[in-house]
C-alpha cells in the first residue's frame, strides 16, 4: 500500500499516522478494532476500544478532537445497545465528540461482531512525538492507572483465536475502562508534550508492557524492573505484570534532568507513576524482578524481525446471480428506506455527544462530518466506511470500493481527500480462502490509493474473526480525512428551484446491492470499477461542493435511496426524470453522486465537470412535497422508523 506523500509526517509503524495540514498544524489519525472483547463483553469491549484509540492519538503528541465508530452486528439487539453504550460512556466522559461512522446489520456478524473505533487529533507539526527510544541512558516512566490482572491475555486469548462456546469464560480477558482516569491521562500527556519534557510516548495496549517496550526498545534496548510497577492486586507474578492490559496507562521516555518536572505534572493530575526502567545500548529487552533477570530477548525479534508466514491462497467460487423480482418502485423505495441497513442511524448517534469541543460544523447523518480548525475557517472532513457484502463477492473490488467510498464521502462536503487509515477485519488467515480474501482486498485498496495518488498512513488488522468455524464477511473498513477550505461553504441542503445533477464514473450493478439482498439472493459478480474515472469523480465533487446546495454520494440502496435521503435531509421533494428500471434506480458499486445547485451556478458546476472529464446529466429540479411519486412525509416516516 502507498504510504508516502508530500503531506505525510508519519506513516505506518507508529501509534498513528500524521499528515501536515499547513499553517503549522498536523492531524494524527487511526482506526483500530476491538472485536473479540466486544463479542465477549460488549460494553467494556467497546468502551476500552475507544480508550485505546484515544491513547494512540495522544502517543503522537496530539490532542484528540473527534471519534468515529464502525459497528457490525446481526441485529439492533441488547448486545448492540450495550456496545453503543460503552462507546458513548467513554467518549462522552472524556469530552471527545463522536461525529461519524457506520452501522451495519448482517447475519454474518451474529457470533462475531465488529467494533472498529477511529480517532483523530491535532498537533503542531514541530511537536509530533514518536514511540521509539532516542538514546541510551534515558529513563522509562510508566504513568496512569495501576496494573492488575484484568485484561491478561486480551491479545492472545481473545484477539488471536477463534471464538467458541466457551467464549464467556474468556470474559476476564476483557479490559475494564476508566474514562475519568483516561481524561486525566490525555490532559497530562498533552501538557508533557507541549512543555517538551518527554522524548517518546507509547500506549500500553495489546500485550501491555511486553508490546510497548519491545517497540520502544527496537533501536537500543530496555531494562525493565517489573517490581517497580504500581500494582492494584497482590501476588502478581512477573509475567502477569509484563502482559497485563490494564487500561489508562502510558509509557514515556524521559531524560534524567527532566524527571522532576515530569513528576510535578503527573502529581498535579493525580496519576500513579514510577520509573520502571532505563534505555540501554544492548539491543535486548530484559525484565527484572527484585534484581533477578526473569526474561531476556533481542527486542527486534518481537518487532521488525518477527516470524513471517507464507500462506496458501485459494479463490472462492463465484456465487451465481439469480433474477430479482421486486415490487413497484414506490413500494421498493419505502421498504429499502425502512430496512435495517438504510434507515436513519439517529437511534445510534443521538446517544453520543456530537458537539463537545465546539468544532463540529456538520453532525453525523449524511456522508462525512466536518470539524473546524479554529481559529481559521478551514475544516477537516472525516468519515469511516466499510465494505462487507461486495467484498464477499469480489474482495479486490470490495477493497477498492472501501477506499473510493471514503474519498467520495469526504469530497461531498467539500473536503479534498488527504489520506486514509484502515482496519482489515477477516476470519482465520490459516485457511486458504480467507488468506485469498485478505490478499485480494489489500491489492484492491492499493490500486485505488495509487489511482487517487493518496497514502494510507496507519491501520490495524483484525484476524481470526470466526466462531465455531464460521467466519465473518471479509470487511475492510477505511477512514478518510479531507481538508475543507471554508467551513461556511459546506453544503446544507437543496432549495426550491435548485437544479439536480447526477455525476457518474463506473457502471453500476445489482450484484452485492442492498436491493439484491432485500428482494433477492446474494450472488453474481459486480462490474469492475474504472479507477481513473472514479478518481475524476472524487476530484469533481470536492471542487463543486462549495458551489452546491447539496452533494450526496450514491451508496446503499442506489440512486432512489440517495435522492430520498437528500430530500429528507433538505426537507423538500423533487421532480426527477429517471428510467423505471432496477439497475437505474437501485444499482450500486459504480461511483455516482447527486449534486444540487442554484440555476445561476449551473454553468460553473458544468465547467468544473468538463475540466476534470466527469459526465453530468440533469435529473430534474428540487421542490414540492413528493419524490418518485411518494410524499416526503411518507419517506421520512419509513426512514425514521420507530424514532
Amino acid at each position: 500500500m502507498p504510504s508516502e506523500g508530500e503531506r505525510v509526517l508519519q506513516g505506518p509503524g507508529e501509534n498513528a499516522g500524521v499528515l501536515d495540514l499547513g499553517d503549522g498544524q498536523a492531524v494524527a489519525f487511526k482506526v483500530e478494532s476491538h472485536n473479540h472483547p466486544s463479542a465477549v463483553e460488549p460494553f467494556q469491549g467497546a468502551a476500552t476500544g475507544v480508550g485505546g484509540i484515544l491513547r494512540d492519538i495522544v502517543a503522537m503528541g496530539a490532542r484528540p478532537i473527534a471519534l468515529l465508530d464502525g459497528l457490525r452486528f446481526a441485529q439492533p439487539d441488547h448486545e448492540f445497545s450495550r456496545a453503543v453504550g460503552g462507546i458513548s460512556a467513554y467518549g462522552n466522559s472524556v469530552g471527545a465528540p463522536t461525529v461519524g461512522g457506520e452501522t451495519v446489520f448482517d447475519e454474518a456478524y451474529r457470533d462475531n461482531c465488529l467494533v472498529n473505533a477511529m480517532c483523530l487529533g491535532l498537533v503542531p507539526v514541530e511537536r509530533v512525538v514518536r514511540a521509539q527510544a532516542t538514546g541510551a541512558g534515558q529513563l522509562v516512566l510508566l504513568y496512569g492507572a495501576t496494573t492488575g490482572r484484568d485484561g491478561i491475555g486480551g491479545a492472545s486469548v481473545l484477539a488471536s483465536q477463534e471464538l467458541d462456546e466457551g467464549a464467556s469464560e474468556k470474559r476476564p480477558s476483557v479490559q475494564i475502562g476508566d474514562p475519568f482516569t483516561g481524561k486525566k491521562l490525555i490532559e497530562a500527556s498533552v501538557e508533557l508534550v507541549q512543555a517538551g519534557l518527554v522524548e517518546s510516548l507509547q500506549d500500553c495496549g495489546a500485550a501491555g508492557l511486553a508490546s510497548a517496550l519491545s517497540e520502544m526498545a527496537a533501536d537500543y534496548g530496555i531494562d525493565v524492573h517489573l517490581d517497580r510497577v504500581p500494582l492494584r492486586e497482590e501476588g502478581m507474578e512477573p509475567w502477569e505484570v509484563m502482559v497485563s492490559e490494564s487500561q489508562e496507562r502510558m509509557v514515556a521516555i524521559v531524560r534524567p534532568q527532566m524527571l522532576e518536572a515530569v513528576e510535578v505534572i503527573l502529581d498535579r493530575w493525580e496519576l500513579h507513576h514510577s520509573v520502571v526502567g532505563e534505555i540501554t545500548a544492548s539491543g535486548e529487552l530484559r525484565a527484572f524482578w527484585h534484581q533477578e533477570c526473569v526474561g531476556e530477548i533481542p527486542a527486534r525479534l518481537l518487532t521488525d524481525e518477527c516470524p513471517r508466514y507464507d500462506l496458501a491462497l485459494e479463490p472462492r467460487p463465484v456465487i451465481p446471480a439469480r433474477e430479482i423480482v421486486g415490487p413497484p418502485t414506490p413500494e421498493a423505495l419505502l421498504q429499502l428506506l425502512a430496512s435495517p441497513n438504510v434507515r436513519s442511524r439517529a437511534f445510534v448517534f443521538r446517544r453520543y455527544d456530537q458537539l463537545v469541543g465546539s468544532r463540529t460544523v456538520r453532525r453525523p447523518g449524511l456522508d462525512a462530518a466536518v470539524l473546524r480548525l479554529r481559529p481559521s475557517l478551514r475544516g477537516l472532513a472525516v468519515t469511516l466506511d466499510g465494505q462487507g457484502r461486495v467484498s464477499s463477492l469480489d474482495p479486490f473490488l470490495g477493497g477498492a470500493l472501501a477506499i473510493l467510498e471514503a474519498a467520495r464521502n469526504v469530497a461531498c462536503v467539500g473536503g479534498e481527500p488527504l489520506g486514509f487509515t484502515d482496519c482489515l477485519n477477516f476470519g482465520n488467515p490459516e485457511k486458504p480462502e480467507i488468506a485469498w480474501e485478505l490478499s485480494q482486498t489489500i491489492e484492491g485498496m492499493a490500486a485505488a490509493c495509487h489511482a487517487l495518488d493518496l497514502p494510507i498512513v496507519s491501520g490495524n488488522v483484525s484476524l481470526y474473526n470466526e466462531t465455531n468455524g464460521r467466519a465473518i464477511r471479509p470487511t475492510p473498513v477505511v477512514g478518510a480525512v479531507g481538508l475543507v477550505e471554508d467551513v461556511r461553504a459546506v453544503p446544507k441542503g437543496w432549495r426550491e428551484g435548485d437544479v439536480l445533477l447526477l455525476a457518474e464514473a463506473s457502471d453500476v450493478t445489482l450484484a452485492g446491492s442492498e436491493y439484491q439482498a432485500w428482494f433477492g439472493e446474494e450472488g453474481g459478480m459486480p462490474k469492475p470499477l474504472d479507477l481513473l474515472a472514479e478518481t475524476r469523480l472524487v476530484s469533481f465533487l470536492w471542487r463543486a461542493a462549495p458551489l452546491a446546495s447539496l452533494v450526496h454520494d450514491v451508496s446503499e440502496g442506489g440512486l432512489a435511496v440517495c435522492l430520498a435521503e437528500a430530500a429528507i435531509f433538505s426537507g423538500s421533494g423533487a421532480a426527477v426524470e429517471l428510467a423505471d428500471s432496477q439497475l437505474e434506480l437501485f444499482g450500486e458499486v459504480g461511483g455516482r453522486a447527486v449534486v444540487a445547485c442554484a440555476p445561476d451556478e449551473l454553468a460553473t458546476v458544468q465547467r468544473i465537470a468538463a475540466d476534470v472529464d466527469v459526465p453530468l446529466r440533469v435529473l430534474g429540479a428540487a421542490g414540492g412535497a413528493t419524490l418518485l411519486g411518494v410524499e416526503i412525509a411518507e419517506l421520512r416516516a419509513a426512514w425514521e422508523g420507530d424514532d
